[in-house]
Protein backbone atom coordinates (compact mmCIF):
# COMPACT_ATOMS: atom_id res chain seq x y z
CA UNK A 1 0.00 0.00 0.00
CA UNK A 2 0.86 3.38 -0.86
CA UNK A 3 -0.04 6.66 -1.01
CA UNK A 4 -2.12 8.17 -3.80
CA UNK A 5 -0.93 10.65 -6.31
CA UNK A 6 -3.37 13.19 -5.02
CA UNK A 7 -2.41 15.19 -7.51
CA UNK A 8 -4.49 13.53 -9.93
CA UNK A 9 -7.74 13.46 -7.64
CA UNK A 10 -10.08 15.22 -9.34
CA UNK A 11 -11.46 18.83 -8.50
CA UNK A 12 -15.03 18.28 -7.41
CA UNK A 13 -17.92 20.57 -9.46
CA UNK A 14 -19.90 21.88 -6.53
CA UNK A 15 -22.67 23.20 -8.67
CA UNK A 16 -22.85 20.02 -10.87
CA UNK A 17 -23.17 17.29 -7.63
CA UNK A 18 -26.15 19.77 -6.19
CA UNK A 19 -27.64 19.15 -9.21
CA UNK A 20 -27.60 15.53 -9.52
CA UNK A 21 -28.40 15.42 -6.11
CA UNK A 22 -31.67 17.00 -6.98
CA UNK A 23 -32.63 14.76 -9.49
CA UNK A 24 -32.36 11.23 -6.97
CA UNK A 25 -34.49 13.40 -4.68
CA UNK A 26 -36.48 13.79 -7.83
CA UNK A 27 -37.48 9.67 -7.99
CA UNK A 28 -40.40 8.52 -6.78
CA UNK A 29 -40.63 4.61 -5.52
CA UNK A 30 -44.51 3.09 -5.07
CA UNK A 31 -46.01 0.13 -3.86
CA UNK A 32 -44.18 -3.07 -3.87
CA UNK A 33 -40.78 -1.49 -4.82
CA UNK A 34 -40.70 0.72 -1.64
CA UNK A 35 -41.32 -2.20 0.73
CA UNK A 36 -38.47 -3.79 -0.87
CA UNK A 37 -36.65 -0.58 -0.49
CA UNK A 38 -37.75 -0.17 3.55
CA UNK A 39 -36.55 -4.16 4.00
CA UNK A 40 -33.02 -3.36 2.31
CA UNK A 41 -32.64 -0.29 4.57
CA UNK A 42 -33.85 -2.05 7.70
CA UNK A 43 -30.96 -4.91 7.12
CA UNK A 44 -28.18 -2.32 6.57
CA UNK A 45 -28.66 -0.30 9.29
CA UNK A 46 -25.86 0.12 12.05
CA UNK A 47 -27.91 0.18 15.72
CA UNK A 48 -25.77 2.31 17.48
CA UNK A 49 -25.54 3.87 21.08
CA UNK A 50 -22.05 6.28 21.40
CA UNK A 51 -23.06 7.71 24.55
CA UNK A 52 -21.09 8.43 27.31
CA UNK A 53 -24.37 6.97 29.82
CA UNK A 54 -24.67 4.12 28.12
CA UNK A 55 -24.52 0.80 30.59
CA UNK A 56 -24.66 -2.90 30.03
CA UNK A 57 -28.32 -2.62 30.22
CA UNK A 58 -28.31 -0.43 27.78
CA UNK A 59 -26.34 -2.40 25.17
CA UNK A 60 -28.14 -5.78 26.28
CA UNK A 61 -31.57 -3.89 24.79
CA UNK A 62 -30.27 -2.27 21.33
CA UNK A 63 -29.29 -6.05 21.03
CA UNK A 64 -32.72 -7.28 21.87
CA UNK A 65 -33.81 -4.56 19.21
CA UNK A 66 -31.74 -5.26 16.92
CA UNK A 67 -32.81 -8.48 16.82
CA UNK A 68 -36.54 -8.32 17.06
CA UNK A 69 -37.31 -5.10 15.09
CA UNK A 70 -41.05 -5.27 15.36
CA UNK A 71 -42.43 -8.93 16.56
CA UNK A 72 -45.94 -8.06 15.41
CA UNK A 73 -43.68 -7.62 11.44
CA UNK A 74 -42.01 -11.23 11.61
CA UNK A 75 -40.73 -10.87 8.08
CA UNK A 76 -38.18 -8.35 8.47
CA UNK A 77 -34.90 -8.77 8.36
CA UNK A 78 -32.36 -8.16 11.48
CA UNK A 79 -29.87 -4.76 11.52
CA UNK A 80 -26.48 -5.45 9.96
CA UNK A 81 -24.75 -4.32 13.19
CA UNK A 82 -24.96 -3.13 16.69
CA UNK A 83 -21.64 -0.30 17.25
CA UNK A 84 -21.05 -0.22 20.67
CA UNK A 85 -17.70 1.77 22.29
CA UNK A 86 -15.02 -1.26 22.89
CA UNK A 87 -15.91 -1.44 26.90
CA UNK A 88 -19.22 -2.98 25.89
CA UNK A 89 -17.93 -5.07 22.58
CA UNK A 90 -17.97 -8.54 24.96
CA UNK A 91 -21.82 -7.73 25.96
CA UNK A 92 -23.00 -7.43 22.69
CA UNK A 93 -21.20 -10.45 21.18
CA UNK A 94 -22.45 -12.93 23.73
CA UNK A 95 -25.79 -11.41 23.02
CA UNK A 96 -25.88 -11.28 19.47
CA UNK A 97 -24.15 -14.92 19.62
CA UNK A 98 -25.60 -17.17 16.37
CA UNK A 99 -27.87 -14.23 15.23
CA UNK A 100 -25.43 -13.05 12.35
CA UNK A 101 -25.43 -9.54 13.24
CA UNK A 102 -22.13 -8.25 13.61
CA UNK A 103 -20.38 -6.36 16.50
CA UNK A 104 -18.99 -2.92 15.27
CA UNK A 105 -16.65 -0.55 18.12
CA UNK A 106 -15.32 2.80 17.49
CA UNK A 107 -12.23 3.22 18.51
CA UNK A 108 -8.79 5.54 17.62
CA UNK A 109 -10.13 7.80 20.16
CA UNK A 110 -13.33 8.39 18.77
CA UNK A 111 -14.82 11.04 17.96
CA UNK A 112 -12.10 13.37 18.18
CA UNK A 113 -9.12 11.26 17.26
CA UNK A 114 -7.02 13.19 19.42
CA UNK A 115 -4.31 10.99 20.45
CA UNK A 116 -1.48 8.85 19.82
CA UNK A 117 -1.05 5.90 17.39
CA UNK A 118 -0.27 4.05 20.63
CA UNK A 119 -2.95 4.63 22.57
CA UNK A 120 -4.93 4.07 19.35
CA UNK A 121 -3.30 0.73 18.41
CA UNK A 122 -4.00 -0.27 21.95
CA UNK A 123 -7.98 0.86 21.51
CA UNK A 124 -8.47 -1.00 18.52
CA UNK A 125 -6.25 -4.30 20.07
CA UNK A 126 -8.61 -4.46 22.75
CA UNK A 127 -12.32 -4.11 20.69
CA UNK A 128 -10.59 -7.19 18.88
CA UNK A 129 -9.64 -9.12 21.65
CA UNK A 130 -13.14 -8.05 23.08
CA UNK A 131 -14.97 -10.08 19.81
CA UNK A 132 -15.50 -6.62 17.13
CA UNK A 133 -16.06 -7.63 13.88
CA UNK A 134 -15.70 -4.49 12.73
CA UNK A 135 -13.92 -1.17 13.51
CA UNK A 136 -15.13 2.40 12.72
CA UNK A 137 -11.83 4.59 13.46
CA UNK A 138 -11.89 8.38 12.67
CA UNK A 139 -8.74 10.00 10.56
CA UNK A 140 -6.68 12.81 12.28
CA UNK A 141 -8.30 15.72 10.41
CA UNK A 142 -5.91 18.36 12.30
CA UNK A 143 -2.99 16.17 9.75
CA UNK A 144 -5.08 16.06 7.22
CA UNK A 145 -6.30 19.81 6.84
CA UNK A 146 -2.50 21.18 7.99
CA UNK A 147 -1.48 18.75 4.66
CA UNK A 148 0.29 15.61 6.54
CA UNK A 149 -1.31 13.30 4.19
CA UNK A 150 1.51 10.64 4.90
CA UNK A 151 0.71 10.79 8.43
CA UNK A 152 -2.88 10.04 7.73
CA UNK A 153 -2.45 7.54 5.44
CA UNK A 154 0.15 5.65 8.01
CA UNK A 155 -1.87 5.83 10.56
CA UNK A 156 -5.03 3.94 9.01
CA UNK A 157 -2.51 1.28 7.77
CA UNK A 158 -1.45 0.41 11.19
CA UNK A 159 -4.72 0.34 12.16
CA UNK A 160 -5.68 -2.29 9.41
CA UNK A 161 -3.24 -4.18 10.25
CA UNK A 162 -3.85 -4.51 13.95
CA UNK A 163 -7.63 -5.05 12.59
CA UNK A 164 -6.84 -8.41 11.26
CA UNK A 165 -10.11 -9.96 10.14
CA UNK A 166 -12.33 -7.36 11.80
CA UNK A 167 -13.12 -5.04 8.44
CA UNK A 168 -12.23 -1.54 8.93
CA UNK A 169 -14.60 1.48 8.82
CA UNK A 170 -12.74 4.91 8.31
CA UNK A 171 -14.84 8.05 9.48
CA UNK A 172 -13.75 11.11 7.57
CA UNK A 173 -15.60 13.59 9.49
CA UNK A 174 -16.57 15.53 6.84
CA UNK A 175 -18.14 17.94 8.84
CA UNK A 176 -14.55 19.51 9.66
CA UNK A 177 -12.99 19.18 6.12
CA UNK A 178 -14.61 22.18 4.88
CA UNK A 179 -14.99 21.49 1.46
CA UNK A 180 -15.66 18.63 -1.08
CA UNK A 181 -12.41 19.17 -2.54
CA UNK A 182 -11.02 17.57 1.19
CA UNK A 183 -14.14 14.86 1.27
CA UNK A 184 -12.30 13.35 -2.33
CA UNK A 185 -9.08 13.66 -1.38
CA UNK A 186 -9.34 12.18 2.22
CA UNK A 187 -11.82 9.63 0.32
CA UNK A 188 -8.67 8.78 -1.70
CA UNK A 189 -6.29 8.51 0.65
CA UNK A 190 -8.41 6.07 3.32
CA UNK A 191 -8.96 3.37 0.38
CA UNK A 192 -5.59 3.42 -0.55
CA UNK A 193 -4.20 2.66 2.79
CA UNK A 194 -6.78 0.13 3.48
CA UNK A 195 -10.38 1.34 4.34
CA UNK A 196 -12.93 -1.86 3.63
CA UNK A 197 -15.98 1.36 4.33
CA UNK A 198 -15.49 4.90 4.14
CA UNK A 199 -17.89 6.53 6.38
CA UNK A 200 -18.96 10.50 6.24
CA UNK A 201 -19.14 11.39 10.15
CA UNK A 202 -19.51 10.64 13.71
CA UNK A 203 -22.54 11.48 14.59
CA UNK A 204 -21.73 14.20 17.39
CA UNK A 205 -21.39 17.01 15.19
CA UNK A 206 -23.36 18.88 12.67
CA UNK A 207 -23.52 18.88 9.35
CA UNK A 208 -23.10 14.45 9.44
CA UNK A 209 -24.08 12.89 6.43
CA UNK A 210 -25.35 14.63 3.61
CA UNK A 211 -26.32 13.85 0.23
CA UNK A 212 -23.54 16.09 -1.81
CA UNK A 213 -21.11 14.24 0.60
CA UNK A 214 -21.94 11.01 0.30
CA UNK A 215 -22.44 11.53 -3.53
CA UNK A 216 -18.78 12.42 -3.61
CA UNK A 217 -17.23 9.83 -1.72
CA UNK A 218 -19.77 7.18 -3.87
CA UNK A 219 -17.93 8.42 -6.77
CA UNK A 220 -14.42 8.12 -5.34
CA UNK A 221 -15.37 4.47 -4.61
CA UNK A 222 -16.45 3.89 -8.29
CA UNK A 223 -12.60 4.95 -9.34
CA UNK A 224 -11.26 3.51 -6.97
CA UNK A 225 -12.92 0.17 -8.39
CA UNK A 226 -12.21 1.40 -11.91
CA UNK A 227 -8.43 1.64 -10.84
CA UNK A 228 -7.61 -1.59 -8.41
CA UNK A 229 -10.94 -4.34 -8.71
CA UNK A 230 -11.69 -3.55 -5.07
CA UNK A 231 -14.75 -2.73 -3.83
CA UNK A 232 -14.64 -0.70 -0.69
CA UNK A 233 -18.03 -0.04 1.16
CA UNK A 234 -20.03 2.95 1.92
CA UNK A 235 -21.66 4.45 5.21
CA UNK A 236 -23.34 7.78 5.48
CA UNK A 237 -23.51 7.91 9.47
CA UNK A 238 -26.00 10.73 11.41
CA UNK A 239 -28.78 12.55 10.21
CA UNK A 240 -30.31 10.53 8.52
CA UNK A 241 -33.63 10.01 10.22
CA UNK A 242 -36.27 9.23 7.96
CA UNK A 243 -37.51 6.39 5.65
CA UNK A 244 -37.76 8.93 2.36
CA UNK A 245 -34.37 10.12 3.09
CA UNK A 246 -32.99 6.58 2.89
CA UNK A 247 -34.74 5.65 0.09
CA UNK A 248 -32.74 8.82 -1.75
CA UNK A 249 -29.92 7.49 -0.36
CA UNK A 250 -30.68 4.36 -1.98
CA UNK A 251 -31.80 5.63 -5.42
CA UNK A 252 -27.99 7.58 -4.96
CA UNK A 253 -26.04 4.11 -4.68
CA UNK A 254 -28.03 2.41 -7.40
CA UNK A 255 -27.40 5.17 -10.02
CA UNK A 256 -23.76 5.80 -9.32
CA UNK A 257 -22.42 2.32 -8.16
CA UNK A 258 -25.31 -0.31 -9.43
CA UNK A 259 -27.21 -3.20 -7.57
CA UNK A 260 -23.74 -4.71 -6.58
CA UNK A 261 -23.07 -2.20 -3.92
CA UNK A 262 -27.30 -2.60 -2.72
CA UNK A 263 -26.17 -4.94 0.21
CA UNK A 264 -24.99 -4.81 3.58
CA UNK A 265 -21.84 -6.28 2.94
CA UNK A 266 -21.15 -2.71 0.78
CA UNK A 267 -23.56 0.25 2.08
CA UNK A 268 -24.58 0.95 6.19
CA UNK A 269 -26.71 3.42 7.53
CA UNK A 270 -24.98 4.44 10.48
CA UNK A 271 -28.59 5.65 11.97
CA UNK A 272 -30.13 3.97 14.58
CA UNK A 273 -33.30 6.56 14.74
CA UNK A 274 -34.05 5.53 10.68
CA UNK A 275 -35.06 2.18 12.13
CA UNK A 276 -38.14 3.54 13.61
CA UNK A 277 -39.64 5.34 11.17
CA UNK A 278 -39.02 2.75 8.16
CA UNK A 279 -41.10 0.84 10.76
CA UNK A 280 -43.67 2.86 11.10
CA UNK A 281 -43.93 3.31 7.16
CA UNK A 282 -43.88 -0.28 6.34
CA UNK A 283 -46.61 -0.51 8.87
CA UNK A 284 -48.65 2.35 7.28
CA UNK A 285 -48.42 0.20 3.72
CA UNK A 286 -49.55 -2.65 5.51
CA UNK A 287 -52.93 -1.10 7.60
CA UNK A 288 -53.10 2.28 5.74
CA UNK A 289 -52.82 4.12 8.77
CA UNK A 290 -49.14 5.16 10.99
CA UNK A 291 -49.16 3.18 14.15
CA UNK A 292 -48.45 5.12 17.24
CA UNK A 293 -45.14 5.62 18.34
CA UNK A 294 -45.81 3.94 22.15
CA UNK A 295 -45.70 0.86 20.19
CA UNK A 296 -41.86 1.34 18.99
CA UNK A 297 -38.96 1.81 21.02
CA UNK A 298 -38.12 5.06 22.75
CA UNK A 299 -34.68 4.08 24.00
CA UNK A 300 -32.40 5.41 20.73
CA UNK A 301 -29.11 8.05 21.18
CA UNK A 302 -30.11 11.63 19.82
CA UNK A 303 -28.29 12.03 16.52
CA UNK A 304 -26.99 15.27 15.04
CA UNK A 305 -29.47 16.83 12.25
CA UNK A 306 -28.29 18.19 9.46
CA UNK A 307 -28.82 22.09 9.75
CA UNK A 308 -29.31 24.73 7.03
CA UNK A 309 -25.60 26.35 5.84
CA UNK A 310 -24.07 29.19 3.90
CA UNK A 311 -21.18 26.27 2.83
CA UNK A 312 -22.39 24.50 -0.54
CA UNK A 313 -20.22 21.44 0.39
CA UNK A 314 -22.74 20.89 3.86
CA UNK A 315 -25.89 22.43 3.00
CA UNK A 316 -28.84 20.36 2.47
CA UNK A 317 -31.19 23.14 2.34
CA UNK A 318 -31.60 23.63 -1.50
CA UNK A 319 -32.31 20.24 -2.24
CA UNK A 320 -35.84 19.19 -3.77
CA UNK A 321 -37.87 17.28 -1.67
CA UNK A 322 -39.23 13.99 -2.69
CA UNK A 323 -42.43 14.34 -4.46
CA UNK A 324 -45.95 12.90 -2.49
CA UNK A 325 -47.05 9.65 -4.04
CA UNK A 326 -47.98 9.86 -7.54
CA UNK A 327 -47.03 12.93 -8.36
CA UNK A 328 -43.72 11.48 -10.33
CA UNK A 329 -43.07 7.97 -11.85
CA UNK A 330 -39.80 6.82 -11.09
CA UNK A 331 -37.48 7.35 -14.40
CA UNK A 332 -35.22 3.61 -13.99
CA UNK A 333 -37.38 1.54 -11.17
CA UNK A 334 -34.45 0.20 -8.99
CA UNK A 335 -35.02 -3.52 -9.52
CA UNK A 336 -35.40 -4.32 -5.68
Amino acid sequence: MELPDLTKTPKIDKVGVHERVNRFCKRSIKTSAKAHGLHLALSMIDLTTLEGKDTPQKVIQLCYKAQHLHDSMPDLPTVAAVCVYPTFVSIAKKELEGTGINVASVSTAFPSGQSTLKVKLSDTKFAIDEGADEVDMVISRGKFLTGEYNFVFDEIAAIKEACGKAHLKVILETGELDTLDNVRKASDIVMYAGADFIKTSTGKISPAATMPVSYVMLGAIKDYYKNTGIKIGMKPAGGISTAKQSLQYLVMLKETLGDEWLSKELFRFGASSLANDILMQLKKQERGVYQSLDYFSKDQPQEVQPTSSDNIESSTQEITPVPEEGSIEISAKPDW
